[in-house]
């Protein structure tokens, strides 16, 4: 059974970091990317990660301030999401896909399986 689940999100005052992780089971060396919704607006592509992690690519709103990584031996990947703006308030999801093992456009239709969500609220 895949199963992906999400965690680290939380509120953070603006120009403050967070770490996201994604704990995933059931399959290896698969694609992983990240999405966000914020309130009253479609889900976006924030990033994603090849399957060896030798590939990343990034929505240009998050580019310079997030890096995407995953640890292979532990099943995890990263989103290190620094100089944090409210604008970067939203839920934000892993995903992962079971056939795709690169890291092109941030695309949710190549990536079938979701987490959960975790909240990131950027507030002063």
């Amino acid at each position: 059974q895949l199963q992906l689940v999400e965690s680290g999100g939380g509120l953070v005052q603006p120009g403050g970091s967070l770490r996201l992780s994604c704990a995933y089971s059931g399959f290896t060396y698969n694609s992983i990317a990240w999405f966000r919704q914020a309130p009253g607006k479609e889900r976006e592509g924030v990033s994603c990660i090849s399957s060896n992690g030798g590939r990343t690519n990034y929505a240009d709103s998050v580019k310079g301030r997030f890096t995407i990584s995953r640890d292979n031996a532990k099943n995890t990947v990263y989103l290190q999401m620094n100089s944090l703006t409210p604008e970067d308030t939203a839920v934000y999801y892993c995903a992962a896909s079971t056939y795709y093992s690169g890291c092109g456009s941030i695309d949710q239709r190549r990536y079938p399986y979701w987490g959960q969500g975790t909240q990131v609220t950027v507030s002063s």
